[in-house]
């Protein structure tokens, strides 16, 4: 009997692992979140901030992503990532304090301010606050 599982290919700037005999992977796609499964038609799509989940027989994983690009071809999910944190290795304590961060600035009137980047510090810090509660 064939398996109906696919392997996920992780890269960071950091590092580089790879998750054999995953069942489901899903993603934040900037047009909304999807799933992978097994015999996917070939895809490519743009990350945004948000939870990569992979399942697989073994147990679940949660991580953490500023963002990247994703594809899948052949059974094979590539995510080349910006930023990846697994659940359990998230510093709660600095995410809360880059969330603190983002929000003073935000807060601050002064036109040197740069609104965007510091919405964009926000949404990071709060999603590695959100997935680090999946441990």
């Amino acid at each position: 009997m064939e398996s109906h599982v696919i392997t996920v290919e992780i890269t960071t700037p950091q590092f580089k692992k790879t998750f054999e005999n995953v069942i489901s992977c899903s993603a934040p796609g900037v047009k909304g979140r999807f799933q992978i499964l097994y015999q996917h038609a070939p895809f490519i799509s743009h990350l945004e901030v948000g939870e990569i989940k992979l399942e697989s027989a073994e147990g679940t994983w949660f991580f953490a992503t500023s963002g990247g690009f994703l594809e899948a071809l052949n059974n094979k999910v590539s995510l080349l990532l910006d930023t990846c944190e697994r659940a359990d290795e998230i510093d709660v304590a600095r995410a809360q304090a880059a969330a603190e961060r983002a929000r003073e600035r935000l807060k601050q009137k002064d036109k040197n301010i740069d609104v965007q980047r510091a919405q964009l510090a926000l949404a990071r810090a709060l999603n590695r606050l959100r997935v680090a509660q999946r441990k």
